[in-house]
């Protein structure tokens, strides 16, 4: 099989050197182009991205469609509100898109408008985009055109939740989601919020009601349920690079306990080969899933507070971003699933 072509629009980005990271060992994938805005424009690989060397050199080409002729495949890892105006020309162009962005994520286009104060002027490939947070719809990706690669947060806490919602466990008026997560997740791009003395030796909550994966995670979570679902969702930024942890909260719909939701979660996701879930007790560290593209989840049942606790991490630059995008990328094209994901967690 000839290797997949592929472009990253966005490389300058975390996203896009994760994606150049995980692709450059990827069995069956070939590492075309590399877009980027005006600060890197012309500049080679190793320039932006020491830590690269080895990888094939590349020099980083205009973002414009016309810079990713020939490619079978184009990652989307430009700022949100960007995508939208360039993947119909690489769809034009026969190229398959995953948008790493939240471009495409949201299915009604009056809820784009109100989250990210813009117009969607592509609605029909917002309907045909699929939702890639893969374990949930993994049967709608092989050959799709336009993938939309979930948030960080979304994926985190719909991985928490689906079993429970599938099984009708969860009260739905009842679902608390606490999220935490590295600097990282805020981008390269300089910000005064998450400048070192601003954020080391803190922990702040930041967009409670207000944050935009707010109606991704309800979207899916109402998909979930099979009606209308709210959930309260408060993130945080604490003091590391990478990591993300959500603590959910929900009361159960009858009586139940630990045993039963943990023989629950490891049915659902028994055949999966990134998600973990564990049991006798022990609990997710964000550490044990540092540059992976794997999740863990736990889950207990509190019976003082009559409450389900789930505890749920992914590292928010791979499974949370570039390697779930790797993911989807290898079902699209029909590939064996875990390609270019195999690697271990780095401790400590």
């Amino acid at each position: 099989m000839n290797k997949i072509k592929v472009g990253i629009a966005g490389a300058a980005g975390y996203t896009g050197c994760e994606l150049i990271r995980l692709l450059a060992t990827h069995p069956q994938t070939e590492i075309s182009w590399l877009m980027t805005g005006k600060t890197n424009e012309g500049k080679r690989l190793h320039e932006v991205f020491p830590h690269l060397r080895g990888v094939p050199e590349r020099v980083f080409q205009p973002l414009e469609p016309a810079s990713a002729e020939g490619a079978d495949l184009v990652f989307m890892c430009t700022p949100h509100c960007v995508a939208v105006s360039i993947v119909p020309e690489f769809l034009e162009a026969g190229c398959k898109v995953i948008d790493v962005s939240a471009d495409f994520r949201l299915k009604d286009p009056k809820a784009y408008e109100k989250w990210y104060q813009m117009t969607h002027t592509e609605p029909d490939l917002l309907e045909e985009a699929v939702y890639g947070l893969t374990e949930l719809n993994r049967s709608r990706l092989p050959g799709a055109r336009i993938v939309a690669n979930p948030g960080c947060y979304p994926t985190d806490s719909i991985l928490a939740l689906a079993p429970v919602l599938q099984e009708g466990l969860a009260h739905l008026d009842s679902i608390v989601i606490d999220a935490k997560s590295g600097v990282s997740g805020a981008g390269r791009s300089l910000n005064l919020r998450t400048h070192f003395s601003e954020t080391t030796e803190d922990l702040q909550a930041y967009n409670p009601a207000k944050h935009r994966h707010i109606p991704e995670i309800e979207q899916e979570v109402s998909l979930l349920a099979g009606q209308k679902t709210s959930v309260t969702f408060v993130p945080h930024l604490i003091p590391m690079i990478r990591g993300m942890l959500v603590t959910v909260y929900c009361k159960p719909t009858r009586e139940t306990d630990t045993k039963e939701l943990t023989d629950l979660y490891k049915a659902f996701y028994d055949q999966e080969p990134f998600v973990d879930v564990l049991t006798d007790g022990e609990l997710p560290r964000t550490k044990n899933v540092w540059g992976t593209n794997r999740c863990e989840i736990a889950v207990q049942y509190d019976p003082r507070s009559s409450t389900i606790l789930i505890v749920s991490v992914i590292d928010n630059l791979v499974k949370g971003a570039s390697g779930q995008a790797v993911q989807n990328m290898n079902v699209v094209f029909e590939l064996p699933e875990p390609s270019g994901l195999e690697s271990l967690a780095l401790y400590p």
